[in-house]
């Protein structure tokens, strides 16, 4: 299984971005997404872009990572990394919605 790290783009060039990950810079190979702005934060694989990320969903995937390094570490207490999950309401993919909802047949 390959886990996707969101990275953020210090510098450019061509077919590649210099990004920040902790306290060096990685070189990731940008052909997948084309030439991201410095700022710009990039869901990553194996030093390959496969997605430009706005800051939000960075932050929540950096969170899930987090959590998942809590939970192997033995700790509970990791609600607060999922704030976009907690206390709401589970919803059904857009695909699925029509196959739950009640038929109008009167059954």
């Amino acid at each position: 299984m390959c886990i996707g790290i969101p990275l953020q783009v210090v510098e450019t060039g061509e077919g590649y971005a210099l990004c920040r990950d902790g306290d060096r810079l990685r070189r990731i190979d940008t052909l997948l997404v084309g030439r991201p702005e410095p700022g710009a934060w990039l869901l990553t694989f194996l030093d390959t872009a496969r997605e430009i990320l706005s800051e939000e969903q960075a932050r929540q995937i950096r969170d899930a990572l987090e959590a998942v390094t809590l939970a192997m570490q033995g700790q509970g207490d990791i609600d607060h990394l999922f704030a976009d999950l907690v206390d709401r309401e589970p919803r059904l993919p857009e695909f699925a919605r029509a196959a739950a909802a009640p038929d109008d047949k009167g059954d």
